[in-house]
């Protein structure tokens, strides 16, 4: 939990993203001279490239930027036939593709805030969200899209929150992140400045979205990231590895973002070899732990890409820092430097000033959570966010990620509350108590595992897994259960002794 412990910012030192442009208002970074709104962002694309691609669905339908806005303006005038005003919570519950993209910019156009749901979620989490976000209209999926007389606010403001995305926290229950429009065009201007492409790029920026639109990632620094260049959004509604290959040819792909855990698929594929990347230019990872050999792997199946590290969180509309090509290989354990928008610092957790808590400030960086006072106190701290992830900085100013405060499983990266999953089994049959905690593994870099303890008949595993399906999102599930036959270790204050189970326990094989 934050508290008010010092801060020690983190000097930019050899920091190599311009800040040309970025001004300190109340101690928040900003940039001076942006669009002001997300929809001004896209009204520009409109007026410069009407009949250029925004977005493309693969298999489906492909959009230019006039029929993009065209369409979406309708569906803002069947919210507001639905009684949606400004403000209002909009549920956008699309499979990734065309509908996702109209639903959301339809809600922003109406002047009201787009709840991106997780769609892998089960039925009691979407029930959750909902209630807690105050939705007055879900979009589900299949459903048709609202449709109306076109209309688009005139009311829009930099500080209005556009969409509420939810990030899980160690109380496993999910809380809504509000995003401002100015969070969203900040973000989105990190990433042209720090993967440095050019700004008449144009039409020649195609990203391939394969990360769910309902997570920062896909939506703030892909999808809207195209629209701020002027460029094409291409999106797989799943992920399919033999797609995606075949995609980064068939599509002229030049920027790539997705986990370590799917590079590490795609270049295993036999089919990768004869593919054409050419038109390739950035290869982007994050959200997990990505060794070196296969980032030197990828400069080499790419090589006429530069590769980099992001790392960020729903809390900072996306990006924090950067690590750079140059930097990539030979320190391919950092997330690398700060992003022009945000300023760093480090909350010591012991004598040394330079490993703990990273904290962070800045004009993409959320102001509290939907509803949640006692999260906010806990984690903004006289303007500081704090992240939860302790770091440590070296001499040139990168960042390192040490280890995680909060016990969240980073599986492939899908943040995953440890919390949560021991909610469900608690409830399970025969089980007394239970513990999770993260296993290793080569591909997903994390996995669930649970070691449960017996409330004195015999537990059956399979109906273990069976009723947290009930309650738990498929990626949740645990995928490796151990039975103790004795009580599981805490400290003399009750608290669980996870260390002692991540050193102790001997996991076998997967249950799947």
């Amino acid at each position: 939990m934050a508290t008010d412990r010092a801060v020690f910012e983190i000097p930019r030192r050899h920091n190599p993203f311009p800040t040309d442009g970025v001004s300190q208002l109340d101690g928040a970074p900003r940039y001076d001279d942006l669009p002001a709104t997300l929809l001004d962002l896209l009204r520009t694309q409109v007026d410069e490239r009407p009949d250029s691609e925004a977005v493309v669905e693969l298999g489906a339908e492909r959009l230019t930027y006039r029929q993009l806005w065209d369409r979406a303006s309708r569906v803002a005038g069947g919210l507001r036939a639905r009684g949606v005003g400004p403000g209002d919570r909009v549920a956008v519950r699309y499979a990734a593709g065309a509908d996702w993209v109209l639903a959301f910019w339809g809600t922003v156009m109406a002047g009201a805030v787009a709840v991106a749901v997780n769609t892998r979620s089960a039925q009691p989490e979407v029930e959750f969200v909902l209630t807690d976000s105050g939705t007055v209209v879900d979009l589900v999926a299949d459903a048709p899209l609202p449709d109306g007389e076109p209309y688009v606010t005139e009311d829009a403001a930099a500080d209005d929150v556009a969409a509420l995305f939810y990030t899980s926290g160690t109380t496993g229950k999910p809380k809504g992140v509000p995003t401002t429009h100015e969070a969203f065009v900040t973000n989105a201007e990190n990433m042209a400045r720090c993967l440095g492409v050019p700004r008449d790029v144009g039409e020649g920026l195609r990203t391939l979205v394969s990360v769910p639109l309902f997570h920062v990632t896909g939506c703030n620094s892909q999808l809207l990231t195209a629209v701020r260049l002027g460029g094409t959004a291409v999106i797989m509604p799943s992920l399919d590895v033999g797609e995606l290959i075949s995609t980064l040819s068939e599509e002229r792909i030049s920027l790539l973002v997705t986990v370590p855990a799917v590079y590490a698929l795609v270049l295993r594929r036999d089919t990768f070899a004869a593919a054409d990347v050419s038109a390739v230019r950035w290869v982007g990872y994050g959200g997990a732990p990505i060794e070196p050999s296969l980032v030197a792997s990828l400069k080499r199946a790419f090589p006429r890409a530069q590769v980099f590290n992001g790392y960020g969180m729903t809390e900072t509309a996306s990006l924090v820092t950067v690590l750079p090509d140059d930097d990539a290989v030979d320190h391919a354990d950092s997330v690398g430097y700060a992003v022009p928008s945000v300023r760093l610092g480090i909350s010591p957790l012991g004598d040394d000033p330079e490993v703990g808590e990273l904290v962070v400030r800045g004009a993409n960086v959320t102001g509290g959570y939907w509803n949640r006072p006692e999260a906010d106190a806990a984690t903004i701290v006289d303007g500081w966010l704090h992240t939860g992830d302790v770091v440590r900085v070296d001499d040139a100013g990168r960042v390192h990620i040490v280890d995680r405060i909060k016990d969240i499983i980073n599986r492939g990266g899908e943040n995953i509350s440890s919390i949560e999953v021991e909610a469900a089994l608690a409830g399970a049959p025969g089980v007394a108590e239970a513990a999770v905690v993260a296993v290793a593994d080569e591909v997903m870099g994390e996995k669930v595992g649970a070691v449960i303890h017996g409330s004195g008949e015999q537990v059956d595993i399979d109906a273990v897994i069976e009723h947290c399906r009930g309650q738990l999102a498929e990626f949740k599930l645990p995928q490796y259960m151990v039975v103790s036959d004795r009580p599981l270790p805490r400290n003399p204050g009750g608290k669980l002794l996870k260390d002692r189970l991540r050193s102790d326990v001997e996991w076998g094989d997967p249950l799947r």
